[in-house]
């Protein structure tokens, strides 16, 4: 069992979640359970599902949950790009979170095809 608090990428991935709360904090009232809810579930989500991964006995069954944590960023890119076009999120904020995203994405891409490479 690997200690998931030492992963880089999860360290970055709790920042974005992070991010994201304070984010959706401003969110009108009407979006509580619409996107603010959708944006914190699948922004805990990659953190969460990376710890879960790390309890698993094989790193095949580590690089599923990976896979699930990687879905959920995709998802949680979407829900920045339709709140920066709703106007929810200025440019700046957008291009801030979108970039610490992608960075975990790619951070999650790696460590997948490593563990792959490993199966």
């Amino acid at each position: 069992m690997k200690d998931f608090r030492q992963l880089n990428v999860w360290q970055r991935a709790h920042q974005v979640a992070l991010g994201i709360y304070k984010l959706t904090r401003d969110f009108p009232k009407g979006e509580l359970y619409g996107l603010t809810s959708q944006m914190r579930r699948s922004s805990v989500s990659i953190a969460a599902n990376i710890a879960e991964g790390c309890a698993q006995k094989t790193d095949a069954s580590f690089c599923r949950y990976l896979v699930i944590a990687l879905g959920s960023g995709a998802e949680l890119d979407y829900y920045l790009l339709l709140s920066r076009d709703l106007g929810l999120v200025s440019e700046t904020n957008y291009e801030s979170l979108q970039s610490d995203l992608t960075v975990v994405k790619k951070m999650l891409n790696s460590l997948i095809q490593k563990l792959s490479a490993k199966s």
